[in-house]
């Protein structure tokens, strides 16, 4: 059959977690229903075997970087639309047909799955501030954050080739005005985010100077800024904890003490496992 989506994987020394990921997406597909491209980009590891006896097309390359790698795969993609995902991310085959058909109604240029936080692997300081940022965030994030981002050829014009940034997923999602990008609901992306609030920190920093960045490049994210109020409001609603909310109030002051000493160019792309 005809693939109904390319799929790119960029992954860099993900042996651990990408037979997994492969085996979400394509365990319900039926053969051939989607075409899958995994960029072993510098990997020290087995990551590029574990991808090809899941049986889908590898690319290895010795070159490090994140948009490097969705490069070389959006070269090899067979159709569109395209799916770019990352290697520690789940995404379904049902969600990827709930993304396909998305992207057929008028005006959608661009969309994502709605992310599902599997907190399972954090430590209880990083649940809890993973916990209030996913409320915070949520309701703006679309194409940021959730692993996963897809584009039909008309957007896919747009936003490729994606430059040497820190955030492909903010470059993405500041190449389309509101209307043009949307999450679907019908779709959701298991997302393992950083196990420590170290690995967090460093995470916030590579995003906030990825953010920079992109406004420097003249495609600023445009977001609306974390308030106080907010978080007040989720404390009152009982959807997060007194400690919750003190937790993540600490975090975020560490986090914008550390970015302002830190330019773009000392950062790297690494997975939010580190």
């Amino acid at each position: 059959m005809e693939p109904i989506a390319s799929v790119v994987i960029p992954a860099h020394n993900e042996e651990t977690v990408i037979g997994a990921g492969l085996a979400a997406l394509l365990g319900a597909a039926a053969p051939g229903e989607l075409d899958v491209v995994v960029v072993a980009n510098a990997c020290a590891d087995g990551t590029a075997a574990v991808a090809r006896a899941a049986g889908v097309r590898v690319i290895e390359t010795p070159v490090g970087g994140k948009a490097h790698a969705l490069r070389l795969g959006d070269a090899a993609c067979r159709t569109f639309p395209r799916i770019y995902l990352d290697a520690d991310v789940e995404l379904s085959a049902g969600s990827a047909r709930a993304l396909v058909a998305a992207l057929a109604r008028p005006g959608v240029l661009a969309c994502a799955p709605v992310p599902v936080l599997d907190l399972g692997g954090a430590g209880w300081a990083a649940r809890r501030v993973h916990r209030v940022h996913h409320l915070m965030v949520g309701p703006t994030r679309v194409l940021a954050g959730a692993g996963v981002y897809v584009l039909g050829e008309e957007g896919h014009a747009r936003a490729f080739p994606v430059p040497d940034v820190l955030s492909d997923d903010g470059w993405v999602h500041a190449s389309f005005s509101g209307a043009e990008r949307v999450p679907v609901p019908e779709a959701t992306s298991l997302v393992r985010p950083a196990p420590t609030v170290a690995a967090y920190l460093r995470r916030r920093i590579r995003v906030r100077l990825g953010n920079r960045q992109l406004a420097g490049l003249g495609r600023p994210v445009t977001a609306t800024g974390l308030r106080l109020a907010d978080l007040v409001a989720l404390v009152r609603a009982r959807r997060v904890s007194p400690l919750d909310a003190l937790c993540y109030l600490a975090v975020l002051v560490l986090d914008r003490a550390l970015t302002a000493f830190r330019r773009p160019g000392r950062a790297r792309w690494g997975t939010t496992r580190q």
